[in-house]
């Protein structure tokens, strides 16, 4: 469910190329989200490991051993009354990272049911990959590309922002 910009592959030797930048962690990529509740810190950031939940393999969980290492940092953009804005840039890239260190932290993605919420505001997570960065594979010039938050995450704004 989260919306924007998706890099792929169109051969095996561009893909191999890409995944060794997402392993050394030197795609740079930037999201934004809409979480539940005031955030209070400008920025912050969460290092917690994350590995499958036991019960559910569709769930991912704060895994303190066993875990793989996951660092999420993140900065207010805007606070709302009942919400709040961030610029995220996961340093790794676990799957449900962002999703899992939010709710952690006590602040989950507007939305996101599987971790708890869900919001009569939007029908889905808001979660928007709006920034990536990565080494061409053949040039090895820095490509920039840029998403705009799509109307229904456009729409959530505007109704945070009239309720104050």
């Amino acid at each position: 469910d989260t919306s924007g910009i998706l890099v792929v592959a169109k051969n095996d030797k561009t893909h191999a190329f890409l995944a060794k930048q997402f392993k050394k962690h030197t795609i740079s990529r930037t999201y934004h989200t809409v979480v539940k509740g005031v955030v209070q810190h400008d920025e912050g950031i969460c290092e917690e490991p994350v590995g499958r939940a036991f019960l559910n393999r569709k769930k991912v969980i704060i895994k303190p051993s066993g875990g793989k290492d996951a660092v999420t940092h993140f900065r207010v953009v805007k606070r709302f009354s009942k919400a709040t804005l961030l610029e995220v840039h996961p340093q790794t890239g676990r799957t449900h990272q962002i999703r899992v260190h939010m709710a952690h932290l006590g602040h989950p993605v507007l939305g996101d049911i599987l971790y708890g919420a869900v919001s009569p505001w939007i029908s889905r997570q808001a979660l928007h990959a709006s920034g990536l960065s990565f080494s061409h594979p053949r040039t090895h010039e820095i490509l920039s590309f840029e998403a705009a938050f799509p109307e229904d995450f456009k729409e959530l704004l505007r109704l945070l922002e009239s309720q104050g």
